[in-house]
């Protein structure tokens, strides 16, 4: 793996950074496609691509990918988003992900109070989805992907109220979690429009990037002690 594609978590102070190693290259909601942030890629065009993903640096910060060394404070917009009905399902298509990288896929939303082009996300993150390790020992960043052909589906909240939201959905790679700081995470952070009817959003069990997971949150370190044991996926409940 090369130092550009690799990922380290957090600081004991709550400072944390991530580094694009894997990603969402591909979202699809109902049959349009939007392609992802390509790292590799966007940088080099000129105009800049509209993309729904925001921006993924080589190196970058928990808070969906703002590059802090770099002068990006937060998460850096982007200038366009999609509209989701509330109960549809959006499929995320995964880059190519090592074998080796096992871990829980968690996916939270944050409302945008306002424009959800200039706004940078952080606090009053809930989540909706997530998936760890199965009984017989499979782990979804993994096992779970390869039997999808690397596409990972989620649904909107069906009641949800309508309104601007960040998707952050990420994989949390366990794969150097025997010692601190071992862990790995990789956001991508998707801008959307839910439709619809509903007046649900969530009060409680709502957190923030950084600040979500510490070297005491369940599922993040010594992984490998009990091997054969159920996995705590971490974050809130769904």
């Amino acid at each position: 793996m090369s130092s550009l594609f690799s990922a380290l978590f957090v600081s004991l102070l709550g400072i944390a950074s991530v580094r694009a190693h894997g990603y969402v290259q591909d979202v699809v909601v109902e049959s349009t496609h939007y392609t992802g942030s390509l790292p590799y890629q966007d940088p080099y065009m000129s105009p800049f691509p509209e993309r729904i993903i925001r921006p993924i640096p080589s190196n970058g910060d928990l808070q969906c990918n703002g590059y802090t060394d770099g002068g990006i404070i937060g998460s850096k917009p982007t200038s366009i988003f999609t509209t989701v009905a509330a109960g549809e399902q959006v499929h995320l298509n995964w880059t190519a992900w090592p074998d080796s990288h096992v871990g829980p896929i968690v996916t939270y939303l944050a409302r945008a109070p306002s424009d959800i082009t200039q706004w940078v996300p952080g606090n009053a993150c809930f989540k909706i989805d997530e998936a760890g390790k199965s009984a017989d020992g499979q782990w979804a960043a993994t096992d779970g992907l390869y039997a999808t052909d690397l596409i990972y589906t989620i649904t909107i909240p069906p009641k949800l109220q309508p309104g601007q939201y960040i998707i952050r959905h990420e994989i949390i790679a366990l794969h150097g979690a025997f010692a601190y700081p071992g862990v790995q995470i990789y956001p991508s952070c998707i801008q959307i429009e839910v439709t619809g009817t509903g007046n649900a959003l969530p009060t409680s069990g709502l957190v923030s990037f950084p600040g979500a997971y510490t070297p005491e949150t369940p599922g993040i370190f010594d992984v490998y002690d009990n091997p054969d044991s159920t996995y705590p996926i971490p974050g809130p409940p769904v």
